[in-house]
């Protein structure tokens, strides 16, 4: 698919990136969502070809959701069918009609199939893109959902999806991955931490579009192979682990590395 998928491969040098990818990281043009979405079907079968799941989402709808469901608690961020995880597929031509046929939608993938996705603070996270490229750690596709400029640079309250290989369906169900990092979709605002999204869980897959003027982009396209998430976990957990501790110096205490509860 090559490296125009995502807004960089991570193919040039160690050093090279490790000096560039903090200035770079802060670059959020609004040019490179207005690409990726004119160039839609295209990005939703590469993720397909790549062997994620894919199924139809609602979409903003001015400040609110396509679903009309009054007080939606996670607008344009659901799937449209509750039938999602049996609906998911990575077909050609499935996935071809759907984008076609609704123009609009944001679509989902179903984690715990093929791939797993740790998701984590968006400062949290480019901490750790950082950390884990210089060290020469092989990454997976990344996305970056929901963030918002700030005048320090910053994401705002956005997140950072890391795309891993699945733990979820073991063989042996007796070794179904028991995890308290675990996150459902009905969770998902509840924990600012690091969370770990597999069976019967789902995130948005770029390009998305949320309320307020907010996408989800590729940072790595899903061309890169996935990576087992234990070869990811403690860059991010340390990174967390910061976060959360700077947050508190701020006297933000909602904003822990860990969740603590489902």
């Amino acid at each position: 698919m090559g490296d125009g998928i995502g807004r960089y491969g991570g193919t040039e040098g160690r050093m090279s990136w490790e000096n560039r990818l903090p200035q770079w990281l802060r670059r959020r043009p609004r040019e490179d969502a207005a690409a990726a979405r004119s160039d839609r079907p295209a990005l939703l079968l590469a993720t397909a070809a790549a062997g994620l799941p894919l199924a139809p989402a609602a979409h903003p709808v001015a400040f609110s959701c396509s679903c009309e469901r009054i007080g939606c608690p996670t607008p344009a961020r659901h799937p449209v069918s509750f039938a999602w995880q049996t609906q998911s597929t990575n077909d050609r031509e499935t996935v071809e009609r759907w984008a076609n046929d609704q123009p609009e939608a944001n679509f989902i993938t179903a984690t715990g199939m093929v791939h797993d996705v740790l998701d984590v603070p968006l400062e949290a996270g480019r901490a750790a893109l950082g950390r884990l490229l210089a060290e020469g750690i092989d990454v997976g596709p990344v996305a970056e959902s929901g963030g918002l400029p700030t005048p320090q640079g910053g994401g705002g309250e956005g997140r950072m999806l890391f795309f891993t290989a699945t733990r979820g369906t073991p063989e042996d169900e007796d070794e179904w991955w028991p995890c308290e990092l675990d996150c459902h979709p009905e969770t998902m605002d509840e924990h600012p931490g690091l969370r770990w999204h597999s069976r019967g869980s789902y995130v948005l897959v770029p390009p998305a579009r949320l309320p307020d003027d907010r996408t989800v982009d590729w940072v790595r396209g899903p061309e890169h192979p996935l990576p087992d998430p234990l070869t990811l976990l403690e860059a991010l957990a340390d990174a967390c682990a910061k976060y959360a501790e700077a947050a508190d110096e701020h006297g933000d205490r909602h904003s822990v590395a860990w969740p603590l509860h489902h």
